[in-house]
């Protein structure tokens, strides 16, 4: 580490601007990052904005790292392991002064690999041998002692009016659950919270050479603690907890688990397992608390704290960056990196990119996707402990919501945080309340009340918000418009182009593309073609449903994005298809961007929305009728290709069809579309073969029979996976597919996004060989 300053200022022009390792010209933004900034320490991905709109992938001088930032691209790093090791994860990211490395050896401090820092093929048989304890069946044991500490910490503040909860509550709970977890002996709070923070600072913060010597004592003593605790552990390994199932481990295959890998684990689990939680804990509240609607809104409905724990994840999470090393020349979002390189991977930043996250900036506990998020990783070292985090934050926020639904903030209070690049958690929260308006002194059956917890990442099918229907208007004889309003009439989620929501209908899950304004936030408008031979969700809607209903609503979703890089836009639509295409058009005329709408019909009094169309889309929109002949030659629309033209496509299969085949000679992914039926087909024995599915986060594996599909197999293993059309349209029952060929069967994925092979959908797709390996 003693070289990590002085190449930076070696790597400067005469002129003195800054040059990344190639040479190149390092920009003043880059330059200008500061990672232990207070910008950064208070916002890291608002300080990272402009990063992830111009420059995703920079050098910093400063620093001596590559930085990522966008969602792909970090996860693109997580997910390769040995293109991008985790070898530099615990190194010291502030070159250590010599005082401070004697400091550190006269403890005898020999950290070294851990699950966290690990290459392959070390890493995965000790993850695999370790996992038991992590397991849903066995975190299950530990829900009632956490629920035990979070309510015996809030009856010594309930009555005091005020609190600073990190102090009081959020610090020392997590503690105390870690050291439960671990099998380790309670010690003094105080004195493993500073070894706590000094390992924080050691390792991924900026010390003063002064400091650096007070913060080696600590880590030191910390060392000795580990490993005094540990030879304590070993004379009578057979109680709970996951040193001592170490411990046990190490007997059955001593050549895995080894002695110096026990002390390394040791002091690393403390912090991990306690830690990152307790700052998560502290973001959440502090989050929930300054977006005081959707406080109340978890008071009222606790089933909404599943999700809305995953959404503080996302949001505001406890980890803001990860690091890694290039172990050979690569590719990072376009930008070549060499080998050697060391990366700051913002996975804080990913979680707020609007390529991934609707309206990313919004809180919304309602959102979908909020579980894509990556504060726990992703890949083969995702935190395993993340499912006992999720626990005690929903027990948290279950406990504080039940007894003090009047908290609030104290105002004008300035959050401070512990400089680094990795950690993040206000070091204080201070909130107040008035007692006498406590629940439970008016009712104490308040006490008695608590939900089970959800171990694990909340179902996404169960995230859903109540609708009202505001008007039907006649469209076309076939086709009405429908408006939708939020229940309680409070904003809608933001949505763009191409997104879909999906409607309960009568038992029915349907999905309806979203034709109105983007920028209404009050109301949602669908139009719905009348299907007599469907399976009954546009009879529904034709029959059944009148202004005043309400109905059920998840989303909205896009998996049919515009891509607003692209010099010239074609966009094609098919009858009914034009709903999300004609939001497309409307949003590319509003940005002044070239491009052209071409609308297909039988005839125009079939053709929903035309009269919009040629009111606002004039001399770029041409009109396709099969009743008067001047239906679309598609051969001669696409007979040359052109660079930087994107086409979009939404129509009945016959269309799609042709456009696929007259685009073979463009460049690849050219076409984008979007099916609204699909060519289902019941899967036949004779044809298909049986595989294995291995889950790598509950370590299970599965047996997919011939005549099944993943996603039948995985429920009938108890795994949740949402689904809705189940004809591989939605990309609802997507999963992350971590190893294995997949033979794909859907119609949501790009042809990149299939070569890429690290999803699939689990109603239709299959493995192209005996076994695939899912991030379930």
């Amino acid at each position: 580490m003693t070289g990590l300053v002085a190449p930076a200022e070696a790597e400067s022009a005469a002129d003195g601007t800054a040059t990344d390792p190639r040479g190149c010209p390092v920009s003043a933004r880059a330059a200008a990052f500061d990672p232990f900034g207070d910008a950064y320490q208070q916002d890291p991905p608002e300080a990272v904005r402009w990063s992830r709109q111009e420059e995703p992938v920079f050098y910093s001088p400063a620093l001596g790292y590559w930085v990522v930032t966008r969602y792909d691209d970090v996860k693109a790093v997580f997910r390769d392991n040995v293109l991008f090791s985790p070898s530099i994860a615990l190194e010291k990211i502030t070159p250590v002064s010599d005082e401070a490395t004697a400091t550190l050896a006269r403890y005898g401090y020999a950290m070294r690999r851990t699950l966290v820092n690990e290459d392959e093929p070390e890493h995965m048989p000790r993850r695999r041998l370790l996992m038991d304890p992590f397991t849903p069946a066995e975190l299950a044991h530990h829900e009632p002692m956490v629920r035990r500490l979070a309510r015996e910490y809030v009856d010594r503040v309930v009555d005091s009016g005020k609190a600073d909860l990190v102090e009081e509550m959020l610090w020392e709970v997590p503690l105390t659950v870690a050291l439960h977890f671990l099998g380790v002996p309670e010690e003094d709070m105080a004195t493993l919270r500073e070894y706590s923070i000094a390992h924080t600072v050691n390792t991924w913060g900026r010390p003063s050479p002064e400091e650096q010597v007070a913060v080696a004592e600590s880590v030191g003593r910390f060392w000795q603690f580990a490993g005094t605790v540990l030879e304590k552990l070993r004379e009578n390994p057979d109680g709970p907890g996951w040193m001592p199932y170490s411990i046990r481990a190490q007997r059955e295959q001593p050549e895995v688990i080894t002695d110096s890998y026990l002390h390394s684990i040791m002091m690393a689990g403390i912090v991990a397992a306690h830690e990152t939680t307790a700052n998560a804990a502290a973001n959440a509240v502090k989050l929930l608390l300054e977006n005081r609607s959707v406080w109340e809104e978890i008071c009222a409905d606790p089933s909404l704290i599943p999700n809305a724990v995953e959404e503080c994840l996302r949001h505001s999470g406890s980890v803001a960056a990860w690091r890694r090393l290039v172990t050979a020349d690569a590719t990072i979002g376009g930008m070549a990196v060499p080998a050697g390189a060391k990366l700051l991977i913002v996975n804080s930043s990913a979680n707020r990119d609007d390529r991934h996250f609707e309206d990313a900036d919004a809180f919304d506990i309602r959102r979908e996707n909020a579980g894509d998020h990556l504060t726990f990783g992703y890949g083969s070292h995702q935190c395993m402990g993340k499912n006992l985090a999720r626990m005690e934050l929903q027990v948290f926020l279950e406990e504080l919501t039940t007894r003090l639904p009047h908290m609030e903030l104290v105002p004008e209070q300035r959050f401070t945080y512990v400089p680094n690049t990795s950690f993040r958690g206000p070091e204080h929260l201070w909130v107040r309340w008035d007692p006498a308006a406590n629940p439970e002194r008016s009712d104490p059956s308040v006490l008695d009340r608590h939900r089970p917890v959800r171990i694990g990442e909340p179902a996404a099918r169960r995230i859903t918000r109540t609708v009202t229907v505001e008007a039907i208007e006649r469209e076309t004889a076939d086709v009405v418009v429908v408006t939708l309003a939020d229940g309680a009439g409070k904003p809608l989620p933001s949505w763009t182009p191409g997104a879909h929501v999906d409607l309960d209908l009568g038992g029915l899950s349907r999905q309806y593309s979203l034709c109105g304004d983007p920028e209404d936030r009050q109301r949602y408008r669908i139009a719905v073609l009348r299907e007599p031979e469907g399976r009954g969700g546009s009879r529904h809607v034709h029959e059944r449903l009148a202004p005043g209903d309400t109905l059920t609503l998840r989303g909205p979703r896009n998996h049919f994005r515009l891509d607003p890089t692209a010099r010239r836009h074609v966009l094609v639509a098919g009858g009914i298809g034009i709903t999300p295409v004609i939001a497309m058009a409307d949003r590319l005329r509003a940005t002044g961007a070239d491009y052209r709408l071409h609308y297909c019909g039988r005839s125009p009094e079939a053709m929903p929305l035309l009269e919009r169309a040629r009111r606002d889309h004039g001399a770029r929109l041409s009109v396709h009728c099969g009743s008067d002949g001047t239906r679309l030659d598609v051969p001669a629309l696409l007979a040359e290709p052109e660079d930087g033209v994107q086409i979009y496509a939404c129509g009945p299969r016959q269309l799609l069809d042709a456009l696929a085949e007259h685009t073979a000679h463009w460049p690849e992914d050219t076409l984008h579309v979007e099916h609204f039926t699909a060519e289902h087909r019941s899967l036949d024995p004779e044809r298909e073969h049986a595989f294995d599915v291995e889950l790598a986060d509950s370590g299970l594996t599965v047996r997919v029979a011939p005549d099944r599909t993943v996603l039948a197999a995985l429920r009938a293993a108890g795994v949740d996976v949402q689904s809705d059309c189940e004809e591989g349209l939605c990309g609802s029952c997507e999963v992350p597919v971590l190893d294995g060929a997949v033979d794909h069967r859907d119609s949501v994925l790009t042809k990149a996004e299939r070569a890429a092979c690290d999803r699939m959908m689990t109603c239709c797709s299959r493995a192209a060989g005996d076994r695939l390996r899912l991030a379930l």
